[in-house]
């Protein structure tokens, strides 16, 4: 697509403007090739027509689409060009608050001149081992990519920052160093990195100054080394220095300071050790008063002077020379008081005696005539002879100041040579990192030497810089295989000649220094003649013959040439240094005898670094015979030497570039003025390297982000399986003119304008597919949404009008009865109304009219005496008026009538002559006929309705005639009654006359009572009164007292419950800072303890000759560990025959008592159960003879079944002969033998009996497995067999039945059931009672404790009500009472236990005689010989638990083989899958409780030594491996748990069964190894910590972040050279699917390895902490991943993550909670951001977030369609005046790095000890079980 079809109507250009550089404006109609003018339209909506340059036709640069500006890469704008960067770069700067850009390698960093939270430790933890793309722009994130180059490529680096002064170079050098110092750590404990950092302060103090630009602006450029080991770590640094301001040193301008060191010493001169310096205020030295501005605003001198001090210490700068450097720098203050005066015009003179020269040289240990004289003096040497000259006043000032100047230099230079030394390190250097911290390009009004100097040192960097990035954008072309076509760049080497070529300007220079007249004005006449008109870059001055023109890469300057040769001499009388040399203070000759053994710039110092001299004195070769010569060496070709030199190590070195920018002059806070970022933005290069981006094919993307960006604009059938066969064939139609973009082999390139092109059509085609989908979407819902209204619509009114009707008649009815109401009383309240209102209004009318009538008069008066004067004047005007225009009027009307009636005689004469005129006179009479007749018609209608309304009346009048008749009648009558009436009333007067008397009297009478009765009753009351006055009263001071002490107790109660409930809060917080701080200290124990065992390691290898490796004679074992690993339910009879074999040999320890008395019992009952089979069998037999008769009648089968019976009778007896023979073998083997040797519990006999009693037992269980399988069999036969007449079912049956005669006897499986099914009855009913009893003894603990808590709180209650003093005292008098009751309670108990412990005792006496005289009676029965004849068959089924007492016995040289083969060289793998989880655990406890059992201390305290031990080296080989540190933790924590189960404390024994109570241990208290064994646990669980982290890491930021889990929810952006991970799921790319498969992976090992619920919770908590705090953090430093959609992609991330909380039933662990601050996050890109209530719900909704974090979302929020809008800077102001109040942490990221403090609650186990199986593939075969 040609450039120019894209200047379409609403297209947006820049145009130029003399205010803001660039004014965006809109097009407002199309542009067609050949317009002159374009219509534009600016942002403020002013139109205005641009005119195109006539010459080029150039258009204006278009302007980016809104999606791209505020890249984080310049170069990934469509358009690439000036405007577009300056706007991007204000975008980010002002409302974004984002100082760091990329412009492809460049880092362009804005001074933000204000400090930011962004470079704190966890910032730098952020962006170690990223990607420089995968971050936003860093400054971090270029040291980065230079350390990890440095480590991949084996190549040294170089960072190059420059700018302005004060556009932050010296804070962007000391970062890069911090990331340094921070991510590398010293390959010592001499803390290098400590070092490197404490030399900028120094550097600072002696080297930066303040500027009218720069508060710390660095005076001079300096490249720090900082090397490297092999294993990339720190050892040291190197640092060289380039052209010191010297001339500071005795001048400053106006608000400008001296070196920050002079200052300093001024602010402390109060200090005891400074008394002797005699220094004063700063405003007394003429070297630091000139600027007028002796203090920095937020700037204390004196404590810069404790830092610039503590870090002359740190860097091992003793405090004797720290002392002379200040005495130096005193010393340098009192020269500059040093005046003269005059004697005549050649010869000047210091006064004698002149304090300020007398302090200095009492300070410099000089003699003060011989440095007055030589300050007044020079010496001149010619051929013949030497002559002493006076000088002039103002040559003497300029030696002195000259003196003043070279003294600091050489201080300067000696003390950067001491820092040197003490950054320089013993170790070989591997490779290095170069922080190149320079001056940027300068021109000032006045341009002198020093800006000549720094503007050279620019060209060279500058094209380096060029040929950089032409090298690099050529390679890229070259790798992706795109014809190269050359780029025209600018190539500043014309420029370089021109100065340091032969014959350039500083060999002129050079050349002028040497003449002996040579001069600044001759030297320019040079310039002239040489380069003028012959160099295009050198220019002359209109106006001035002293200066001259260099046309620059970045501006012209014009330089001044006075001064020039001065300060390249920079001379110093020799005279002046010798005295300084014979001072008697040492420090000061050390200075001037260190510049005659340093050699020059071009040759190198002893440890490779080259020092940079700066004055004539100070030779640069330090040959023999050429002192002099060197002496005269100009600054001129010292700089030119240095600076070649630093090319030469840039160029072996892989560059990163940092350019700083100055936003504004005036150092206001995040305040961009164009004009000054343009300037800055042309002269360090950006420009350029977008101008070289811009030639060719800028925009860059891969196949898979094309295709994923741009899949919208593709159809189906161009879809193919190969992604760049698509994107070829999409682009050929898209877009057809092909030079516009080029295919690699693994990115299409494109030219400029062109992604803008496509996301223009991409943004088209999405906002038609909304339309339309809106459209259908919108149509539905109104369709949908008018059915339902219309559907309730018509129910609604259905019931509606139903009311409306009932309610009508309702309303007719009472209306007909209200008007009836309102009309009389209407009419009576209008009448009554009507006549007030009548008499009112006539008397208002009587005085309103008389008022009216008056005032009237009055003007009717004065208007007729007006009305006469106007007459006549009228009249009189009237007349002139009208005799006037009478005379025209009349003669106009005489022509115009008489026109007017020639005209109608003619019309008058036509129309007689014409019929037509009848006819109309005719039609209008007929008209006027049938009106009259419609007038007829309608009085007649009139008519009729009146005579019906007369009728009307008449009938009315009639019946009103009527009913007043009827009327009258009545009044008649009632009239005649009234009289009779009347004669009732005159006699019945007469009797209330009479009743009146009585009345009277009676009245009279009741007075007196009444007034009696008041008056007592007034009394009465008065009296009741003021005794209710003084019972409410009463009332009322209860109540109150009653109501203050509820209130007072309520407060109390209130106070004292929060007061609890803080201080457990705080407890809480308390104890798990402190578990917290006791576990990171923990970890650094462990951590010191490795680092000490690797040093052990170190110095023995050192120290002796490294022995060959010991072979491992269990290797076959350990390979194939998990092939002959078997599972715990293994019997032992595999290993019965070897401890048989063993037991003779080994000293057997005393049986005890309890175990013989269980034998007995055992024996008993055996001899039973023999016994009832023997009945039962008997039995059987007789029901098998009395069933003989009927077998013969029954069916064949019968026959089989009773054969089938004897069968088994007979094998029964034959088993019953052979336990007999085995008794009688143990009876003759007890008699035979009498001996006490033969009844030992260690003798043949009873290890004989022992054996026998256990088969028997076995053989026992293994006959009752026998009955219950063919009991089983039995009933599926019978199911089977179904008992038929046909001769064919009888002989199938038959056949049956002989089957199952082979496979077993069924006769005897019916005595085995019956005796199986009592076994199983009893045991069921013994259980039954068994939990009956143990649930009733429940419920009377509930309910005791049910009463105890009652009782409590009505003690609670009551003391509540106490005043304080005897609530304290009841609480005591309660806790002694309990105390007790305790007491008794236990005293009961133990008495009890004493009767019971005698008891036993007497019944063990008893046991005991009954053991011994049976073994006597059955040793006489047993004969040696049975005994040795018969073998004892090993049977393989398990042991019994009473067998086993839980125990493991091993020897004591047999430890380490333990620890070997149970730890070292356990794989977690094997037992973990095969073998119950914890069985080393269980089996280090076993051992441990016979040792506990020995009562042999030394020995558990070496199992436990070399157990924790042995736990730490695995851990130490293995660390790394989660399943072994998994397995371990899990281990330690049952061992720990082991430890305290069995402790017998009673606390811990809750849980305990009856058996498990009795393996406690019994001698020793382990507690302190249990202390020690549960911070082994917090090791190896931070060391798992660790584990997981390192490997989910990795998997976080691509798995959460970029891999899109929904596809097609956000596109992929334009991105520029830094390219970003890929978000799509390319094979090794990490996707929520794999972090969560890794859950399952952690979770199921965990789980296999037996881990406590508990500890699995915490260790889940720990990992989505991880998760939720690296997604945030990373979330919070990239800007391309705050979005609306990526906010939806995490919420379904998180989401996931919870549903597998869910399905692991780990959701109540507190791992949700850690997600917090990601899910609000994610809620935050999501919610509306205009409005104030958004705002407000922001605010409320994000309390997890810090105000920091929410902040930065919002500036980092970045639509990623058009469809979406910016914040507004407004909103974020809203959100932070909101936030204003909240007391939360400035720290932005999480810390990643927290582990929160772990617990292990006690989880006591429910298996018991003897059941556990050593299997045989451990290899313990030496453990022998107790």
């Amino acid at each position: 697509m040609a450039a120019s079809e894209l200047y379409t109507k609403y297209a947006r250009v820049w145009i130029p403007d003399p205010e803001e550089v660039w004014k965006s404006a809109e097009l407002l109609k199309d542009y067609k090739p050949g317009d002159k003018v374009l219509q534009l339209r600016l942002e403020e909506g002013k139109d205005l027509e641009y005119c195109l340059d006539p010459k080029t036709k150039e258009l204006p640069p278009l302007r980016n689409p809104d999606i791209l500006v505020g890249e984080n890469d310049l170069t990934a704008l469509s358009y690439l060009h000036e405007p577009a960067v300056l706007h991007n770069l204000k975008v980010r700067f002002i409302d974004s608050k984002l100082i760091y850009t990329y412009c492809g390698i460049v880092l362009v960093a804005i001074n933000p001149y204000e400090q930011l939270p962004i470079y704190g430790e966890d910032i730098i933890n952020a962006y170690s081992g990223q990607n420089m793309g995968d971050m936003d722009p860093h400054i971090f994130a270029v040291a980065e990519e230079a350390y990890k180059q440095m480590a991949r490529d084996e190549r040294n680096q170089s960072i190059i920052v420059s700018g302005e002064s004060g556009a932050g170079k010296t804070v962007s050098a000391k970062y890069a160093m911090r990331y340094f110092a921070t991510v590398s750590g010293s390959a010592s404990e001499a803390n290098v990195e400590e070092k490197v950092l404490a030399s900028n302060p120094i550097m600072e103090s002696i080297g930066n100054a303040k500027t009218t630009r720069n508060d710390n602006s660095s005076r001079f450029g300096k490249y720090i080394e900082i090397g490297f080991d092999k294993r990339y770590r720190i050892i040291g640094a190197n640092m060289r220095t380039y052209l010191l301001e010297k001339s500071r040193v005795v001048f400053q301008a106006e608000e400008e300071r001296n070196y920050h060191i002079f200052y300093q010493l001024c602010a402390s001169a109060a200090l005891p050790e400074f008394k002797t310096l005699r220094l004063g205020n700063a405003d007394y030295f003429h070297y630091t008063k000139q600027g007028g501005s002796p203090v920095i605003d937020g700037v204390d001198d004196a404590k810069e002077m404790v830092n610039t001090r503590q870090a002359c210490t740190l860097l091992g700068i003793s405090d004797s020379y720290q002392m002379g450097i200040f005495r130096i720098l005193a010393g340098i203050l009192h020269l500059g008081n040093v005046e003269f005066a005059y004697r005549d015009s050649d010869s000047c003179t210091i006064p004698p005696k002149h304090d300020p020269l007398t302090i200095f040289c009492d300070l410099m240990g000089v003699e003060y005539e011989e440095m007055a004289h030589w300050l007044c003096h020079r010496k001149l040497a010619t051929a013949t002879e030497t002559y002493i000259k006076p000088i002039s006043k103002l040559h003497a000032i300029n030696a002195r100041d000259a003196l003043a100047k070279h003294i600091y230099a050489n201080l300067f230079n000696w003390i950067v040579d001491h820092v040197n030394k003490a950054l320089h390190s013993t170790v070989k250097q591997h490779s290095f990192i170069g922080v190149l911290d320079i001056y940027g390009f300068e021109t000032f009004e006045i341009n002198s030497f020093e800006q000549f100097c720094i503007n050279y040192a620019n060209e060279k960097l500058q094209q380096q810089f060029n040929m950089h990035v032409f090298k690099l954008e050529q390679e890229e072309y070259m790798k992706e295989q795109i014809p190269w076509t050359l780029i025209d760049f600018y190539d500043n080497q014309p420029c370089i000649n021109l100065i340091e070529a032969k014959m350039g300007i500083l060999d002129l220079l050079d050349e002028e220094c040497k003449m002996p007249k040579g001069s600044d004005d001759t030297w320019a006449q040079k310039l002239y003649n040489t380069h003028l008109n012959k160099c295009a870059l050198f220019e002359k001055p209109r106006l001035s013959n002293k200066a001259f023109i260099i046309k620059h890469f970045a501006d012209k300057v014009e330089y001044q040439c006075e001064g020039f040769l001065e300060k390249n001499k920079d001379t110093v009388y020799e005279e002046q240094i010798k005295v300084l040399k014979s001072s008697k203070f040492k420090l000061l000759p050390e200075l001037f005898q260190d510049e005659e053994k340093v050699l020059s710039p071009t040759s190198a110092t002893p440890s490779g670094r080259v020092p940079l001299s700066r004055t004539t004195v100070k030779p640069a070769k330090a040959r023999p015979g050429q002192t002099s010569k060197e002496h005269k060496k100009t600054v001129g070709h010292q700089f030119r030497n240095s600076l070649h030199l630093l090319m030469e190590t840039l160029n072996a070195t892989t560059p990163h570039y940092v350019r700083c920018i100055k936003p504004n002059d005036f150092k206001f806070p995040f305040t961009f003025d164009e004009k000054r970022a343009v300037q800055q933005l042309r002269a360090c290069g950006v420009l350029e390297t977008i101008r070289i981006s811009a030639a060719g094919f800028p925009s860059r993307w891969t196949y898979q982000e094309f295709f994923s960006r741009y899949r919208v604009l593709m159809k189906q059938r161009d879809v193919l399986g190969d992604r760049k066969q698509t994107c070829k064939n999409v682009l050929e139609k898209l877009i057809l003119d092909k030079d516009k973009y080029q295919f690699g082999k693994t990115k299409i390139f494109f030219r400029a304008g062109q992604v803008a092109y496509l996301e223009k059509i991409r943004a088209d085609k999405l906002r038609a597919a909304c339309i339309r989908i809106q459209k259908t979407i919108r149509g539905w819902l109104m369709r949908r949404k008018y059915v339902r209204m219309r559907k309730a619509a018509i129910t609604i009114q259905r019931y509606v009008r139903g009311y409306q009707a009932r309610c009508y008649a309702k309303f007719l009815r009472r209306t007909r009865a209200a008007i009836t109401i309102q009309k009389f009383h209407r009419m009576y309240v209008v009448r009554k109304r009507y006549q007030c209102m009548r008499d009112a209004t006539i008397a208002l009318q009587a005085l309103l009219r008389g008022y009216m009538a008056r005032n009237k008069y009055q003007m009717m008066l004065r208007e007729h005496k007006s009305i006469i004067i106007q007459k006549h004047v009228r009249g009189w005007l009237a007349r002139v008026h009208y005799h006037r225009t009478l005379k025209a009027i009349v003669y106009l009307q005489c022509c115009y009538r008489r026109m007017m009636a020639k005209r109608e005689l003619k019309k008058l004469k036509i129309e007689a002559r014409s019929v037509e005129r009848y006819k109309k006179l005719h039609i209008g009479l007929e008209n006027k006929i049938m009106q009259l007749q419609r007038k007829i018609d309608e009085q007649n209608k009139e008519y009729k309705s009146l005579l019906e309304k007369l009728n009307s009346l008449e009938i009315t009048y009639s019946t009103e005639t009527e009913r007043l008749r009827s009327d009258v009648e009545r009044l008649r009558m009632s009239e005649e009654e009234a009289k009779n009436a009347t004669n009732r009333v005159l006699s019945l007067q007469e009797e209330i006359a009479k009743l009146r008397k009585e009345l009277h009297q009676t009245q009279s009478e009741k007075k007196t009572i009444e007034e009696w009765a008041d008056k007592y009753k007034h009394e009465t009351e008065q009296l009741v009164s003021e005794l209710k006055d003084q019972n409410t009263l009463l009332k009322t001071e209860k109540e109150e007292l009653n109501r203050r002490i509820h209130d007072q107790a309520k407060e109390i109660t209130e106070a004292m419950e929060k007061k609890l409930v803080e201080e457990t809060k705080q407890l809480e917080l308390d104890l798990n800072d402190e578990r917290l701080r006791y576990q990171n200290l923990l970890n650094e124990f462990s951590r010191l303890e490795e680092r000490y065992d690797d040093l052990k390691d170190e110095m023995n290898l050192m120290a002796s000759i490294p022995k060959p490796g010991h072979k491992r004679t269990d290797s076959t074992h350990s390979s194939n560990e998990s092939e002959y690993t078997f599972s715990s339910e293994i019997t032992e009879a595999e290993d019965l025959p070897l401890r048989m074999e063993q037991e003779p040999s080994e000293k057997k320890a005393p049986l005890d008592m309890s175990l013989f008395l269980k034998l007995q019992k055992r024996v008993t009952e055996l001899e039973q159960e023999k016994q009832s089979l023997q009945d039962e069998l008997d039995r059987k037999e007789e029901q098998a003879l009395r069933a003989k008769a009927k077998e013969e009648e029954r069916p064949p089968i019968r026959g089989a079944e009773l054969e089938y019976e004897s069968l088994k009778r007979q094998e029964l007896e034959s088993e019953n002969k052979k336990l007999k023979n085995e008794l009688n073998e143990l009876q003759k083997a007890l008699t035979e033998t009498r001996s006490p040797e033969v009844t030992a519990p260690g003798a043949p006999a009873y290890r004989v009996l022992l054996d026998q009693l256990t088969s028997v037992s076995e053989e026992l269980e293994v006959r009752k497995e026998e009955v219950l399988i063919l009991r089983s069999q039995l009933v599926s036969q019978k199911e089977a067999i179904q008992p038929k007449d046909t001769m064919t079912d009888s002989t199938i049956l038959l056949e049956d039945v002989q089957k199952m005669k082979d496979k077993g006897e069924i006769a005897q499986a019916y005595i085995g059931l019956k005796e199986t099914n009592r076994l199983l009855e009893s045991q069921l009913q013994s259980q039954k009672k068994s939990h009956e009893n143990e649930l009733e003894s429940l419920r009377g603990e509930i309910q005791s404790l049910k009463e105890e808590n009652n009782r409590q709180q009505q003690l609670l209650a009551q003391n509540l009500q106490l005043p304080p003093e005897a609530r304290i005292e009841a609480s005591l008098q309660h806790e002694i009472t309990r105390l007790t009751n305790e007491n008794l309670d236990l005293m009961e108990q133990l008495e009890k236990q004493d009767k019971t412990v005698r008891k036993l005792k007497k019944q063990l006496k008893v046991f005991a005689k009954k053991i011994g005289e049976l073994e006597v009676g059955q040793m006489e029965n047993i004969s040696p010989g049975q005994i040795i004849d018969e073998p004892i068959r090993p049977v393989n089924i398990p042991r019994k638990e009473k067998d086993f007492q839980g125990m493991l016995e091993y020897k004591k040289e047999d430890e380490q083989k333990l620890v070997k083969n149970l730890i070292l060289e356990l794989k977690p793998r094997g037992v973990a899958v095969n073998l119950i989880p914890g069985l080393p655990a269980y089996i280090l406890f076993m051992c441990v409780r016979h040792a506990d059992y020995l009562n042999d201390d030394q020995k558990v305290r070496s199992l436990l030594t070399s157990t924790i031990n042995g736990i730490k080296k695995v851990l130490k080989k293995r660390g790394d491996d989660f399943e072994t540190v998994s397995f371990w933790l899990s281990n330690t924590c049952r061992f720990l748990h082991c430890l305290k189960q069995y402790s017998g404390e009673e606390g811990f024994m809750k849980h305990n069964t009856p058996r498990q109570n009795e393996h406690c241990l019994t001698n020793f208290d382990l507690a302190e190894y249990r202390q020690v064994l549960s911070d082994l646990a917090i090791q190896i669980y931070q060391q798992l910590v660790r584990v997981l982290e390192n490997i989910l890491q990795p998997m976080i930021v691509s798995g959460m972040l970029e891999h899109e889990t929904i596809q097609g929810v956000s596109g992929v952006k334009p991105t520029g050279l830094r390219k970003r991970t890929s978000s799509i799921a390319d094979e090794g790319t990490y996707t929520l699917d794999s972090i969560i498969r890794q859950l399952n992976s952690f979770h199921s090992v965990m789980c296999q390895h037996g881990m406590d619920p508990e500890l699995i919770k915490q260790v889940v908590k720990q990992m989505f902490y991880i998760i939720g705090a690296v997604t945030l953090n990373n979330l919070l430093l990239r800007k391309d991943m705050c979005s609306w959609s990526k906010g939806m992609q995490i919420r379904y991330n998180v989401s996931q993550l919870e549903e597998w909380l869910r399905d692991k039933n780990l959701m109540n662990s507190g791992a949700k909670e850690t997600l917090e601050p990601l899910i609000q996050a994610a809620q935050l890109l999501q919610v509306k951001k205009k409005t104030d209530e958004d705002a407000e719900a922001i605010c409320s909704m994000c309390n997890a977030l810090t105000t920091a974090q929410i902040v930065k979302v919002l500036n980092l929020y970045t639509p990623v369609n058009e469809f979406e809008e910016r914040v507004l800077v407004s909103f974020i102001r809203t959100i932070q005046l909101r936030l204003r109040d909240r007391k939360d942490s400035p720290q932005l990221l999480m810390d990643a790095k927290h582990i929160f403090p772990v617990t292990f609650p006690f989880n006591p186990s429910s298996l018991a000890l003897e059941t556990i199986q050593i299997p045989a593939s451990l290899g313990l075969g030496f453990i022998s079980r107790v």
